[in-house]
Parts: C-alpha cells; structure tokens; sequence
C-alpha cells in the first residue's frame, strides 16, 4: 500500500491525554475547559495541557457545544460599522472569542442607537449571548426577551437588565480636557455636543458642565450637531458668525466633530490653536491624520471588547465578570494652546 493509500492515524482522545498526564478525563475536560482553578493544582493544569500539546489534541467542539447546549457563537451589536472605535472593540472581543474557540457576530444596529432587531429567527437557538457596544437601553428589547446572557459596554450602569457591564470612565475623560483647557487660561469655551442621546454622551456634557461651573468666570455654550464632519463645521460656523465675543475653546463630543470645527475655523479666517483650540475625543486615526494634531482622549478600545467577552464568558460559566471602570489617557497634542491675549 502506498503512503497516499494509508490511513490518517488515529485522532488522539481526551483518554490518550488523560492517560499520557496521570490524571482521570474528567481532570483533562476541567483543564482544557478552563474551569480548573480551584479544583486542580497549576502543576497539574500544566500538566494535562503539556501532554495536549505534545499529541497534538484538540477538543471535538461540535460534540462539545451539543452537550453543553451551546453554540459557541456571541452576538456584538454596535451602533454603525463605519466608526473605528468599534471596529476596535469587535478586533478585542474577537480575540478573546479565539481564544476558547468561540465565534463573534458582528451586527450593526440598522437604525444607529435605535432598536435593534433580532437578526436570526430566534437569537436564542442560534447564539449563546449578547455584548451590545454604546446602545442605549432600550434599543435592545427585541434581543432581551430572546433570554440571553447580555453584557452591556460603555453604557448606563443604573440600567440593571445586564448580566455584565463594561464602562470606560469617560467622565473623567472629559475632566481632564476640561482641566487642561482652563489650566491653559481659557474661559469662553463651547461645547460641540453629539446629537445621539445616549449614556456616553450624556456623561460627557455632564462632566464638562461640572468643570467649568467650579472656575469663576468661565462660560460655556452647548451647540449639537449629528456625527460627521460636515455637520460638525456648519455647527461651528453658526457659533462663530453669531454676535459676541468669539470662543477660545471648543470642546467637541468626539474627533469627527472636532475635524469639522477645524474646518470652520480655517474658514472664517482663524488659527488653531493660535486663535481657537479645539479638543476631541476617542483618539481615533483621524486625530493624527488632520493638522494640527488633535488633543483628544484615548479610548482602549480593544481592552474593552476583550474585556466584554471575557465577562460573557464568564457569565456562561457561572463565574463574576470583571467590574470596575477602564481608564482613558488626555492626549495632549497641537490643536490646543493658550487662548490670544486682549
């Protein structure tokens, strides 16, 4: 018989694992299913995923999943693909997905932040959770009553219809451009708010107003406008052509709108940050591609996908999920300076 008419060898067994670690199957299924802590020594743990490693084992996840009565497969839901910030938060959850060989849905809600509808006849039989990014609250009613584990990222804590919940501190985010900004001596500062009303954004122009009310003499203006750029200019545009003294500071709900106040500053005539200084906020590619650089807030993105799968997994396996806020950086660049003297 030749070597192309011989049979594969036979695929190695959690019973070849067990047997090659000294330990029972039941010790290999607690280890390669990573429920092992507290239950199996790290020694043994190393043990038994040596032994895999060197027979080259891999679980049958297909038996696996009909035994657990799952299907391995999570559901992201995100407002709108075309913003980076979350492409980033699905690359996060997503390796962490492949990790414990889990697949992730990417599914953009079709109305932005409105409802969003149950994509598959019944979310139910077809996935084993949820991770919904930046939505608000009741956006998610069609996929609540599914009975699915949900785990919410950057969205309102007092809603407590998630089994988890992932949040940045964006409150302190806008704390800290707001103190740079006033630490740089500005006082008429405006706020180019995001139309979207949701938590994320709520907390922002919460944050701000909170600031600037504790520096005597200091304004604000709120202005809103949609998220892009073009809306973003036409908002500063108005600012800047009504009577009054002009701002020396514009603060803006995230880096798409802070390039269109750019652009509206450019065009009336002006400097930034020579005679206006504009911030953003998410630190998003654009930031660095515009001149000058926008002072902006990072945002860890991919920690917070990773971190939202990890608590959904955790979720699935009875555990608690991680809490507590993830923090965000000032990225302080050559879009703000001291506002121009009298």
């Amino acid at each position: 018989m030749s070597s192309a008419q011989r049979p594969a060898p036979p695929r190695p067994t959690s019973r070849d694992v067990a047997r090659a670690a000294g330990v029972s199957q039941a010790t290999v299924s607690l280890v390669l299913g990573d429920k092992w802590h507290g239950r199996v020594s790290a020694a043994t743990a190393d043990r038994v995923r040596d032994s895999a490693r060197e027979l080259g084992y891999r679980p049958n996840l297909a038996a696996r999943s009909l035994r657990l009565g799952r299907t391995r497969t999570a559901l992201l839901v995100v407002p709108a693909l075309t913003n980076e910030f979350f492409a980033r938060v699905h690359t996060g959850a997503a390796a962490v997905a492949a990790e414990h060989d889990f697949g992730v849905v990417l599914y953009p809600s079709p109305d932005g932040t409105g409802p969003a509808r149950d994509p598959f006849a019944s979310a139910s039989a077809s996935l084993d959770g949820v991770i919904a990014s930046s939505m608000a609250a009741g956006a998610l009613g069609a996929l609540r009553t599914a009975g699915l584990p949900l785990v919410m990222l950057d969205s309102d804590p007092d809603d407590r219809g998630a089994a988890a919940r992932v949040n940045l501190d964006i409150a302190d985010g806008m704390r800290q451009v707001t103190d740079h900004l006033l630490g740089l001596g500005h006082r008429r500062i405006v706020h180019l708010a995001s139309a979207v009303d949701t938590w994320t954004f709520v907390v922002r122009a919460r944050a701000l107003d909170e600031a600037v009310r504790e520096v005597p003499g200091t304004t604000l203006r709120t202005v809103t406008a949609p998220l892009d750029v073009r809306a973003g200019r036409e908002a500063t545009e108005a600012v800047l052509t009504s009577p009054g003294p002009l701002p020396t500071a514009i603060v803006c709900d995230d880096d798409i709108l802070a390039a269109g106040a750019c652009k509206a500053v450019r065009r009336q005539g002006l400097r930034v940050p020579g005679d206006i200084s504009v911030t953003g906020f998410d630190d998003l590619a654009l930031a660095t591609a515009v001149e000058p650089e926008l002072t902006t807030v990072r945002l860890p993105a991919e920690r917070v996908g990773r971190r939202g799968m990890s608590a959904l997994l955790a979720v699935l396996d009875g555990l608690p999920a991680d809490d507590g806020d993830l923090p965000v950086r000032l990225m302080v660049r050559g879009s703000t300076a001291p506002p121009p003297s009298a």
